[in-house]
């Protein structure tokens, strides 16, 4: 197999499985830079997949080929309202921001199975007919060598990731919204002095992290597992959070770190067709994503530095 071959299997994969990672990793950067902590992406991702592979199924003679963009436009939604409840409970009720961000992961799972036992009768849904489908991007496709590796065959939920993860950039760093919100996250009441309203703007962020994380549950279940069960997302979530830590809580590095643990995902389906890994027993691939993820942090968590108020509750008036 010569390297060429081996990269046309590695890319795809590694982009097939970066990219629900990247849309999550993405509304976490928003989340923390307001100085909310989103231990719930993993939960929001669940509710994505299942609202996804719900709808997919029950409309996909209604709307065709149109179904799964819908369904995760549907997803989106769905994810906005259920991080509603992490932002009451964070930024009006002051409440424990990790805690109850493991409350809405428990809740997010246990609710989703109940809807599916009592809409289909047991712990999964059946296998989508209409998945997100592959194309080939127009001109680029022909381009020598990278054509083929990365514009042939390919999703175009792929490049909304990467085009929105520098377009989130820019808000961010570049844009009055993106000030405002790194002032929330980084001295609220500095903030507050100058009449940014801090739970307004922590609200957004959350919300839109919601929208981000769904996305991300939504394009995982309708392009890697096809239907939802209780295993549909497991861990992808914390690997998301993982890939926003590990990415300095950048839009860009995320998008990097979310790439980085894409690949390690992706080598515990394809390490078998791999000659240089192809011996590795493939239990040990399937834990490599997770290796990585605790090596990383371990290696570079104590070199970032999160948003100064992320985690605090604000209480006007109060340092």
């Amino acid at each position: 197999m010569s390297f060429y071959d081996i990269l046309y299997i590695v890319i795809p994969n590694m982009l097939l499985f970066s990219v629900p990672l990247i849309f999550t990793a993405l509304g976490g950067v928003f989340c923390e830079r307001a100085g909310v902590v989103n231990i719930a992406l993993e939960g929001i991702m669940t509710v994505g997949a299942c609202t996804a592979i719900i709808f997919n199924l029950t409309f996909v003679d209604t709307f065709g080929s149109a179904t799964p963009w819908i369904a995760i436009l549907v997803a989106m939604i769905a994810g906005m309202l259920f991080s509603v409840l992490h932002a009451v409970a964070s930024i009006t009720l002051r409440a424990e921001q990790v805690v109850s961000g493991v409350a809405l992961n428990m809740l997010a799972l246990a609710g989703s199975m109940y809807f599916v036992k009592q809409i289909y009768g047991a712990g999964e849904t059946g296998k989508i007919t209409e998945p997100l489908a592959t194309t080939d991007i127009p001109i680029l496709e022909h381009i020598p060598v990278l054509g083929e590796l990365f514009f042939q065959d390919t999703y175009w939920t792929t490049w909304i990731a990467f085009g929105l993860a520098v377009v989130s950039w820019f808000i961010i760093f570049k844009t009055p919204f993106g000030l405002r919100l790194r002032a929330v996250g980084e001295h609220p009441m500095a903030a507050d002095t100058m009449g940014i309203n801090v739970n307004k703007m922590r609200y957004v962020a959350v919300i839109i992290s919601g929208a981000f994380a769904a996305v991300g549950g939504a394009v995982y279940a309708e392009t890697i597992t096809y239907d939802f069960s209780h295993s549909t997302i497991s861990g992808q979530g914390f690997i998301a959070l993982a890939s926003m830590i590990f990415g300095k809580w950048n839009p860009l590095g995320a998008l990097g770190a979310a790439l980085f643990f894409g690949l390690a995902q992706s080598l515990s389906i394809i390490g078998s067709f791999l000659p240089v890994i192809q011996d590795i027993p493939p239990y040990f691939l399937f834990i490599l994503p997770y290796v990585l993820t605790i090596l990383a942090l371990a290696g570079f968590i104590g070199r970032s530095e999160a948003p100064a108020a992320s985690g605090v509750p604000y209480i006007k008036g109060k340092r």
